[in-house]
């Protein structure tokens, strides 16, 4: 279920001015971004203060600056850890599906549907600063998280792409499906923000609506043929959702 991003703790950054063993440059810069992410969710970036975020970590203040720059820097770096870190758990889940040695576009989109609910499940102040920055057109950061999700997208429409030729459909005969994968996207971004407010619902039932209206927008693009063949159905067949649990 959603975590409470209140209630996560984290403990002391090894601070060397303290007396204290010195961690590697790389652990201790991604436990100073753990810590902020969590700030910034709480508060957003403009009220986020340096000092709780300096506190928290265990660390001086000084040292968040002598790493990051600023408080902009700070900011984009955890925008990036959070996007790529979103991105690759959908990547690798959509490539562990190969049951069959071919490609299974449906299952892979299924994977990544999951994965991409599970993470907002285990990272909720990851998702909430992410959509902060994409619901924020014209934002400083807007550009950096507007190219994480076009990631998604364009991945996605690939994997649309597969499911239609598979049904002896050539995406551009139906005008592509970037625009269906748009959509795609766009309702999970909904879904998770309204799953942040039903708890009670389990990542596999939000992944199985989500994957309702991509079929429902697959079966729209086909509509204009006369009768489908038995390879369409089996193409547009609902898919088997446990493979990807």
């Amino acid at each position: 279920m959603v975590q409470d991003a209140a209630t996560l703790s984290y403990p002391p950054l090894d601070d060397p001015q303290r007396g204290r063993r010195k961690l590697p440059r790389a652990v201790r810069e991604r436990q100073m971004l753990e810590v902020a992410g969590r700030v910034f969710a709480a508060h957003g970036f403009h009220e986020a203060s340096m000092d709780e975020i300096a506190q928290d970590a265990g660390i001086s203040k000084p040292m968040i600056y002598n790493y990051f720059g600023s408080k902009e820097g700070l900011y984009f770096a955890y925008i990036e850890l959070a996007g790529q870190r979103l991105l690759s758990r959908m990547v690798e889940a959509a490539r562990g599906v190969d049951d069959s040695h071919e490609i299974d576009a449906e299952g892979r989109l299924l994977a990544s549907s999951l994965a991409f609910f599970a993470h907002v499940d285990e990272r909720r102040e990851e998702w909430a600063v992410l959509f902060a920055e994409l619901a924020a057109r014209g934002g400083p950061f807007f550009q950096e998280v507007a190219a994480i999700r076009r990631s998604i997208t364009d991945q996605t429409a690939q994997l649309f792409d597969l499911v239609l030729r598979r049904a002896g459909v050539s995406p551009d005969q139906v005008g592509g499906t970037e625009a269906l994968a748009c959509a795609f996207v766009g309702a999970g971004e909904s879904l998770a923000n309204w799953w942040l407010e039903h708890p009670e619902e389990t990542k596999e039932a939000m992944a199985s609506r989500l994957i309702d209206v991509a079929w429902g927008g697959l079966r729209h693009l086909l509509r204009p043929r006369s009768q489908p063949s038995g390879e369409d159905r089996r193409a547009l067949a609902p898919v088997d959702r446990s493979r990807a649990e």
